[in-house]
């Protein structure tokens, strides 16, 4: 039980049939969130009534909570979920659309995998961008039209309500939500309990079902050879020649493994490695923007701002380490 009532509190929704993977993931992420030994997040679980709650693959679990707990949540996570109403019909089971009214307008909505159906039957996705698992994709357009779907990323953060791609993905969008919350020292730490990368490169499209690209290279080499480079310059011809490859084949190679173009994945290397300098030295701006890569104090403020929203300074006073 949290004993400091300021703590932001992290409620997780169960609905039957829940994805028990998908279950598990917020309470082990942001459980393990702490700093100077201090827990971060007061985390609870519960469902949309007092009984257990079915789990996928065959068993039941006792909550700890019932859908009295949403009420004074901070952060709401909706796991992925087999619930016949959002997943078939697109609407809302009374039981269902109740717990949802429990929750604060002020809370942060979170959806994980199939969990986002049951944010689009609520309308809460509603002219927004969002994801789901890939596979559910066909299904998701065809009953929320009105959501704008973009099943090629892991997650999509669209400020107060972000939703994660599918099982794994999960991982990734709570490990965001420490990072964005705390920094990435926390986060870090968290990735390194849970023996997860702290953030994954590309998106869903390298793990759609397609046909594999030609056994005879790889561009992960490069990219290593790049992350040890970032402050130099290096353009799409560097690369390629590094990998021994075309620049076509090489940018066709590239996208195929990470989901993403070249420039794209370098700029976002990039700004992570701006942000770790931005929180872990004092570097002035105009120096953590050459050793990043990105050129000038302008250059980084641009890529920060489009990236999460902030300017260099301010990232720096949020997140840099006391």
């Amino acid at each position: 039980m949290c004993k400091n009532p300021a703590m932001h509190r992290v409620v997780v929704l169960a609905v039957s049939e829940v994805v028990g993977y998908d279950l598990n993931i917020a309470p082990l992420v942001f459980g393990t969130a702490a700093q100077d030994g201090e827990p971060l997040y007061d985390v609870r679980v519960c469902g949309v009534n007092d009984r257990p709650v079915r789990v996928s693959h065959g068993y039941d679990a006792q909550l700890g909570h019932g859908p009295e707990a949403l009420e004074d949540a901070d952060t709401v996570v909706i796991p992925g979920t087999r619930v016949h109403g959002p997943r078939r019909d697109g609407v809302l089971p009374p039981d269902l659309a109740a717990a949802l009214a429990r929750i604060p307008s002020s809370a942060r909505l979170v959806s994980i995998c199939t969990g986002a159906f049951v944010l689009a039957a609520a309308g809460v996705l509603d002219g927004r961008r969002a994801t789901t698992h890939w596979a559910h994709a066909p299904a998701f357009r065809r009953l929320y039209p009105q959501v704008d779907l973009d099943e090629n990323v892991l997650f999509v953060d669209d400020g107060d309500v972000l939703t994660s791609a599918g099982l794994a993905a999960g991982v990734d969008l709570c490990l965001h939500l420490v990072r964005s919350d705390h920094g990435s020292a926390v986060a870090n730490h968290v990735a390194r309990y849970c023996v997860v990368p702290p953030w994954r490169d590309g998106g869903q499209s390298q793990f759609i079902e397609q046909p594999l690209p030609e056994a005879d290279g790889s561009t992960a080499a490069t990219r290593a050879w790049v992350l040890e480079r970032l402050g130099e310059p290096l353009d799409l011809a560097a690369l390629a020649k590094h990998a021994g490859m075309s620049v076509r084949t090489f940018s066709r190679r590239f996208r195929a493994e990470t989901g993403q173009s070249p420039r794209a994945w370098l700029n976002q290397q990039r700004v992570l490695h701006a942000r770790h300098l931005l929180e872990t030295t004092d570097l002035p701006v105009d120096r953590v923007a050459a050793e990043s890569g990105l050129g000038t104090a302008a250059s980084l403020r641009q890529h920060l701002n489009a990236a999460i929203g902030v300017a260099p300074l301010a990232y720096r006073r949020t997140f840099a380490r006391r």
